[in-house]
């Protein structure tokens, strides 16, 4: 995710894909007998399951075809094949929508799917699931009609303000403005829809997800507010807890993905300008997705593409 304005306004970016084939450890190129858990699951049936929400874009969403794409998706996907290539089989994205937060961190840690892709981290949620390397990061804004309010926590006082019921922007919004008038959506586009309708004065959530809703309902004359978000958070994919070697795995795609765009795979790049880069809901730069990408990689080994016939040490 990144954040800006619903224009073109400072954003923060996320990945895109690694299309070089990069040369895994022993270790990793095959399970043996000491995994269990996630995949063993995988293994058994040739499917790794994604659950997330079909209208969150430019995150995750569904296509005609009720397949799931989005940048969320296109993390999933390349999990999906260094899994494959580590259990030496074909595995299988399948998505299954699931709108209601809690219910993505309750179903993994049930073992009812493996994967879900652009949470923001909580110690709450890290309780009962196991978080990968940021994918990227977001932020909290304001979403109103121009000119309306300036997004000040001041100005946000005896104002109608929608926000996801129990989310990051409801607790941030109730701490810095007790006196707003407080009106809590079961999810964002239903706040969004209410904001169009003049039922609200605002709505305050993460700020590429709204970016991505205004874009997809068409409307206009919508500015996100202020200039730097309120909270800036991580955004990552969330795994069931206590399966090392799968999270490992996910966070290696991670950063091949994040390496393949600051190396300028054609691939990569296509990937993701598509969700994230110019001409997309959040019209990002390529400045701004180097910039993210390469804070998000400071504390991991580069991965970089072996010459031709080169060993791996």
């Amino acid at each position: 995710m990144g954040v800006g304005t619903c224009r073109s306004g400072p954003g923060l970016a996320l990945a895109a894909a690694l299309a070089v084939v990069v040369a895994l450890p022993a270790a990793a190129q095959s399970p043996g007998p000491q995994s269990g858990g996630v995949l063993e699951q995988v293994a058994r049936s040739g499917q790794l399951r994604l659950i997330g929400p079909a209208d969150s874009p430019p995150m995750l969403q569904v296509d005609a075809q009720g397949q799931a794409q989005g940048y969320g998706a296109v993390v999933a996907q390349r999990i999906a094949a260094l899994v494959g290539q580590a259990l030496g089989k074909p595995v299988r994205l399948v998505y299954e929508a699931v709108s209601d937060t809690e219910q993505l961190s309750q179903r993994l840690g049930e073992g009812k799917a493996e994967l879900a892709c652009g949470l923001p981290f909580t110690w709450a949620r890290d309780e009962v699931v196991d978080f990968t390397m940021p994918i990227g990061v977001s932020g909290l804004r304001l979403l109103a009609p121009a000119g309306r309010l300036d997004g000040s926590p001041a100005g946000l006082a005896g104002r109608r303000i929608g926000v996801v019921r129990d989310s990051l922007g409801d607790t941030q919004l109730r701490g810095m403005q007790p006196q707003a008038k407080v009106q809590p959506y079961g999810d964002l586009v239903a706040a969004i829809k209410a904001l169009a309708a003049r039922q609200l004065d605002g709505v305050i959530a993460d700020s590429a997800l709204m970016a991505g809703l205004v874009r997809a309902q068409g409307l206009k004359g919508m500015v996100q507010t202020p200039e730097q978000p309120y909270l800036r958070y991580a955004v990552a994919c969330a795994v069931p807890e206590h399966n090392s070697r799968f999270r490992n795995l996910a966070n290696r795609a991670i950063v091949q993905l994040q390496q393949g765009y600051l190396n300028g795979n054609p691939s990569d790049v296509v990937a993701v300008n598509r969700w994230l880069g110019p001409g997309s809901a959040l019209n990002l730069s390529a400045d701004q997705i180097h910039g993210v990408f390469d804070v998000l990689l400071l504390g991991v080994e580069p991965l970089r593409p072996l010459p031709s016939g080169a060993a791996a040490r």
